[in-house]
């Protein structure tokens, strides 16, 4: 992959992909983190791609400009958790208590983010699988392991072996939504695609599922842009 950079106020980083496949020029946004991508033809030129860039950079600069901006968890600032704000403030404490519907955090601020982060997997881990659980029981098929990471391209993934994986930052959506990615994966145990069958499975698990997944296209892109670095 290569970069194009569109000059102006302020300049527009676009990744450049190459597709033996793609049969025409497509400029596309992710809501995750608001990554620019120009997919070209193998046979079409940079140049032709810059060309292509600058007939939509209205349509490009307008989107970004929507996109939500990035969130640093510190002390005194919130972060989503079960689709509400969670203040982070400082307290005496050894570790981060949840307490009053705040996250107390030893009053460390250079820490704060890492404590966050901390606090918010392992309470992503233990409603993961708890909802693993429950829909694997239902569905009558064990699953293998669990694992979280941070990933931007999906919120879950389960592999031929029966492994499940999360993005840990489900725990910010509300419950309902993390719930339907869990029954999501789950189903994979059944059917590994996205026939009809496999959806009648999802239905069958978690059926306000077309509802949860408006909401992760639309607000899914606001979980990634929390830092806690």
């Amino acid at each position: 992959m290569g970069r194009l950079i569109l000059e102006g106020n302020p300049p527009v980083e676009v990744v450049l992909r190459r597709s033996a496949r793609a049969r025409r020029l497509s400029l596309r946004i992710s809501r995750l983190d608001g990554r620019a991508t120009l997919t070209l033809p193998m046979r079409v030129g940079d140049r032709e791609g810059m060309a292509f860039l600058r007939e939509r950079e209205g349509w490009l600069r307008g989107h970004l400009e929507q996109m939500t901006p990035e969130v640093q968890a510190r002390l005194g600032a919130s972060v989503p958790y079960r689709g509400a704000d969670l203040p982070l403030v400082a307290g005496d404490v050894k570790r981060a208590v949840l307490r009053d519907g705040a996250l107390v955090l030893p009053n460390q601020p250079e820490m704060a983010g890492k404590r966050a982060a901390a606090f918010l997997k392992l309470r992503a881990r233990d409603a993961l699988a708890e909802a693993s659980d429950r829909y694997a029981a239902a569905l009558g098929k064990p699953y293998g392991r669990i694992s979280l990471r941070d990933t931007r391209s999906r919120w879950g993934s389960c592999s031929s072996a029966g492994d499940l994986m999360y993005s840990w930052r489900l725990i910010m959506a509300p419950p309902h939504v993390l719930d339907y990615v869990a029954a999501h994966e789950v189903a994979h145990l059944a059917y590994m695609d996205h026939s009809p069958r496999f959806w009648g499975v999802v239905d069958h698990l978690f059926p306000n599922h077309k509802a949860c997944r408006s909401w992760l296209r639309a607000h899914g892109g606001s979980l990634h842009r929390v830092r806690f670095d």
